[in-house]
């Protein structure tokens, strides 16, 4: 384990004996602890170019995604979707990775706050997301458009990236949500104490779904029978995480699919890594590992 990474887990560990299971915690405190958490391990955000709010129309109502300019003179623009299991998270507790992730990629990058459940369950987030990312492409009618998110954000990135293939050009997903079925390897050895907890996650799932079929394509890309002609694709993946396998089992998918696929574990690190930027070196080394991709995939 990253030593950084281990001392988070600890922490973690430490405070879930003085509480209820994080699965049972209420969800308006379970989000102001995603907040608190990113506060104390996401550090400042670095200076980007611009940064501004707009509001984009979606089918239910303004939708806002915050634009973050990065320093040089951009080239493309990408459309984030935050993680959080589609109940917690913010376009402010991922500032700071979005303002790093601008600089990185030398992309106008759009940070989109897409309802969340359960009080907007599937398929209102994804349709939000759709309609944002549509929204910056207009916004930005001459630049090369990719998508991309982490965790519950890379699922709806998949679902985005299949409605838009012929328009998105980058595909990036870092430990993604892929399959409802929480029955790998992985969901068994890191279940409990490694963070994000197969428990917590299956909660997730119940709040997004509502009563929703979990493995229809849109939800479980894994079990998508359309894959081909998606873009190019990064896909980062964490050692000690529960979704390792089925973030793994997708790339590989994509692969056998014809898609252009680099695919890349980061070792000694858990699920949340990607907005620690103080807690490890890995995760600004992820960040540029995206950047280059888009880059490349952008030009």
């Amino acid at each position: 384990m990253d030593p950084g990474i281990q001392k988070v887990l600890d922490g973690m560990n430490a405070l879930a004996l003085q509480g209820p299971p994080a699965h049972e915690v209420p969800v308006e405190q379970a989000r102001a602890g995603h907040e608190h958490e990113t506060e104390i391990l996401g550090g400042p955000g670095e200076e980007v170019g611009e940064v501004r709010d707009v509001e984009i129309a979606g089918a239910g109502g303004p939708i806002r995604v915050r634009i973050y300019v990065p320093l040089e003179p951009a080239r493309g623009v990408i459309s984030y979707f935050h993680g959080g299991g589609w109940v917690v998270g913010s376009i402010e507790s991922f500032d700071t990775t979005c303002r790093a992730l601008a600089n990185a990629s030398g992309a106008i990058v759009g940070s989109v706050g897409y309802r969340l459940a359960p009080e907007h369950p599937f398929p209102a987030g994804l349709e939000d997301c759709v309609a944002a990312t549509k929204g910056l492409a207009e916004l930005y009618p001459n630049e090369p458009l990719a998508v991309g998110g982490d965790s519950a954000g890379g699922n709806l990135a998949i679902a985005v990236a299949r409605r838009l293939r012929h328009q998105v050009r980058a595909l990036v997903l870092i430990y993604p949500v892929t399959d409802a079925g929480l029955n790998t390897p992985s969901m068994r050895d890191f279940k409990e104490r490694y963070g994000l907890t197969a428990a917590g996650l299956q909660r997730y799932w119940n709040l997004y779904l509502d009563g929703s079929d979990g493995f229809q394509s849109d939800t479980s890309p894994l079990r998508a029978d359309d894959l081909a002609g998606l873009p190019p694709a990064l896909v980062l993946t964490a050692e000690f995480d529960v979704l390792r396998d089925e973030g793994e089992a997708f790339a590989q998918k994509l692969r056998e699919a014809g898609v252009e696929v680099t695919h890349r574990r980061y070792d000694g690190v858990i699920h949340g890594f990607w907005r620690w930027m103080k807690a490890t070196p890995k995760t600004r080394e992820a960040i540029d590992e995206v950047g280059a991709a888009l880059r490349r995939d952008l030009a």
